[in-house]
């Protein structure tokens, strides 16, 4: 527990905005699935380790966009340090795919505090191998407060609405490739109507 308040403060630190200072909250792993899992899928963008989350995205290739989001949101350094972590990592084709002017809103520094809000919703504050995911289902804390829902029984692994395309252990933890960017918004959205649906059916 003194780790885990330790680095969300390291983190509120890090990336100096407010809403990060409440991730104090041990990282759970995903609730086992009641079915046996199917194997998983081949994954779609080979990813080899170099070192540091950061030496592994720049080594890829197919992180660029990250990066330099990771860099203006003042987090480059933070996942140099010695974690561990779990970077869930849009590559270039995710950020690309957003809606038309989303992404140089984003970079824009007045809007600074929003980017640092949405890249800590792709970072875990532990490391969550891949053994850890498979035959499993549930919500997993991020540093930005709000939950991801992973999902290891499907085929291929999901993140949300995300699909892992691939996969990568590194010296400070663990890599998943994201083929969308997350948004905490549609994931608290698609929560709320999947409640008031079960209301509904009562």
């Amino acid at each position: 527990m003194m780790h885990r308040l330790m680095l969300a403060g390291a983190l509120a630190l890090a990336i100096a905005a407010p809403a990060m200072a409440q991730t104090g909250a041990a990282a759970a792993q995903p609730t086992a699935a009641a079915e046996p899992a199917p194997p998983p899928a081949a994954p779609q963008l080979q990813l080899t380790p170099s070192g540091d989350i950061i030496g592994t995205l720049k080594a890829s290739g197919q992180f660029t966009i990250l990066l330099k989001a990771l860099d203006a949101a003042n987090l480059t350094s933070f996942l140099q340090g010695a974690g561990p972590y779990t970077l869930l990592a849009p590559t270039d084709a995710a950020f690309k795919a957003l809606p038309q002017g989303q992404l140089d809103s984003l970079m824009q520094s007045a809007n600074a505090a929003q980017l640092q809000q949405l890249l800590a919703y792709h970072l875990i504050a532990a490391s969550v191998p891949p053994s850890k995911v498979q035959g499993t289902k549930g919500p997993v804390p991020t540093a930005a407060g709000p939950d991801v829902q992973i999902d290891g029984s499907s085929t291929p692994f999901k993140v949300n609405n995300a699909d892992i395309v691939g996969q990568a252990a590194v010296s400070n933890g663990q890599i998943y490739a994201l083929d969308r960017v997350l948004s905490p918004q549609a994931a608290a959205s698609a929560a709320s109507a999947g409640v008031n649906a079960s209301a509904v059916r009562r």
